[in-house]
């Protein structure tokens, strides 16, 4: 599902693996790009083209294999993902876990098929092209210059830099950087200021009208739709018991400690369920789960390793149960819910969120699309305690329950499935809100600056520069403040 931003999980057979072999792989890589400075014909771009073009991929979906003209290196293109393959001889590759992947030819010696762990996926479109914009942050010959967000008719006021108190010199800095590969792989950057969009640039071929996965963001949302369910009272509490609501399940590891599992437990990731995304032993494993037939009877047959309410583990079985116990309440897909109760309030009239928690989701988690000025929405939403234009979406008392500290998960503070993060900034601490999710997708809010940010990214399954950007070149403007 929509983990953790810079953790390995259960992403795709073809693409996964553990935070402890990434740093075995990467050197590797680092290895790999040094040979590729004097590389064989087959490690060329012109030759990499051969294998463009639509693939099958596991679970009956498809991939897009495309060469980059920029570093000419094959990616496996997976939604908004992208994964490089790294050439090791003719028709022969590593991907990310190190695992071979091995093409194959026809009589005509025409790439027909790639095969990894024993399983082989047939070629079904050999002639796709790929614009040229999609390899590169901005085309050159690139000048920055600075322009006030367009005025759209999607409810968002916008303003210009000016008295904002945000540094037009240090965002030049940072668009620069991004623009010349300093910070890789950022997509977009929206700025709100004292309840005006001041800040909107895109990068790559993403466009104010694009859709973004959310990753783990989507967190987020389903915090917010429990609040409303329990503000139209569909929900009576944070505080009943989550195995009522499934009379239908004949659940394993049946326990009195899992009989006191309550939502707010599922929010705060303190279920106490041996599901813990930091620790690949985990019966929780994600990678079982994506393929398992019901992602909650999966969640609630697991076994109890500590009590509820105890310690704070990264599970995104807690937000997909919390997300099905509000469609068994409200009675309609949690998409449709989302529609009426709060996409439609905030004039989000573009979206995409296929929420079917079984094995027809493994390669998409669940998540939520959405274009990063509806994120920036979202957050702003939160900021002014739950009302848009006037208007109470969201009661305050949620708002404010869900941004206070209820528990600690990796470190951080933790609220109702939203991270109660700092960053530092030269020396300045800067206290704020975040919904986040793999590849860098940040919704932050900054309370004492009024200010929303929105940060999307592909740097999947690595470090993001999404916190250093916010810190750097944001946050820093008001250490002189």
């Amino acid at each position: 599902m929509f983990a953790h931003p810079n953790s390995y999980q259960g992403l795709y057979s073809f693409f996964s693996s553990s935070m402890k072999s990434w740093l075995l792989v990467n050197l590797f890589f680092l290895l790999t790009l040094v040979v590729h400075a004097q590389a064989p014909s087959f490690r060329s771009y012109q030759k990499l083209q051969e294998y463009q073009g639509l693939y099958e991929y596991t679970n009956r979906t498809t991939l897009k294999l495309a060469a980059s003209p920029k570093d000419s290196l094959l990616y496996a293109l997976i939604a908004d993902g992208r994964y490089p393959l790294y050439p090791v001889g003719p028709d022969l590759f590593l991907n990310q876990s190190k695992d071979t992947v091995r093409f194959q030819r026809d009589t005509q010696k025409k790439i027909v098929s790639y095969s990894v762990k024993q399983q082989r996926f047939q070629r079904l479109n050999s002639t796709l092209t790929f614009p040229r914009q999609m390899w590169y942050p901005r085309l050159s010959p690139f000048t920055y210059r600075y322009n006030v967000p367009t005025q759209a008719s999607d409810g968002l006021l916008v303003g210009s830099l000016q008295h904002s108190g945000l540094d037009s010199t240090l965002l030049a800095t940072m668009v620069n950087k991004i623009a010349d590969g300093t910070y890789p792989n950022i997509h977009s950057i929206l700025i709100i200021k004292d309840g005006r969009l001041v800040f909107e640039e895109y990068f790559f071929d993403y466009t104010q009208d694009s859709l973004h996965q959310l990753r783990s963001a989507t967190k987020s949302f389903i915090s917010a739709l429990t609040g409303i369910a329990i503000d139209k009272g569909l929900i009576k509490s944070v505080h009943e018991p989550v195995l009522p609501f499934f009379p239908e399940y004949t659940l394993q590891n049946q326990s009195e400690l899992k009989q006191q599992l309550t939502i707010e437990h599922l929010l705060t990731n303190q279920s106490g369920l041996d599901c813990d995304i930091t620790n690949e032993q985990s019966a929780g494993n994600e990678e079982k789960m994506d393929y398992s037939p019901d992602w909650v009877k999966f969640t609630l047959d697991l076994p109890m390793i500590d009590k509820p309410g105890g310690k704070g583990m990264y599970c995104s079985g807690n937000p997909i149960t919390a997300g099905r116990i509000i469609e068994k309440q409200a009675h309609m897909s949690l998409p449709d819910f989302a529609r009426q109760t709060l996409f439609d309030p905030l004039g989000i009239t573009q979206f995409n969120w296929h929420f079917q928690p079984d094995l027809t989701s493994a390669e998409s988690y669940c998540q939520l699309y959405l274009r990063p000025r509806d994120m920036a929405k979202f957050g702003l939403l939160y900021l002014n305690k739950g009302q848009w234009q006037g208007k109470q979406i969201i009661s305050q008392d949620w708002v404010t329950a869900s941004m206070a500290k209820h528990s600690v998960v990796q470190n951080t503070n933790y609220g109702y499935l939203w991270w109660l993060k700092y960053l530092n900034a030269a020396g300045t601490r800067y206290d704020g809100v975040t919904a986040q999710g793999n590849g860098g997708q940040r919704i932050y809010i900054w309370p004492a600056q009024n200010m929303v940010t929105v940060i999307t990214g592909g740097n999947f399954n690595q470090q993001s520069p999404s916190d250093g950007l916010m810190a750097t070149y944001i946050l820093a403007a008001f250490n002189k403040k």
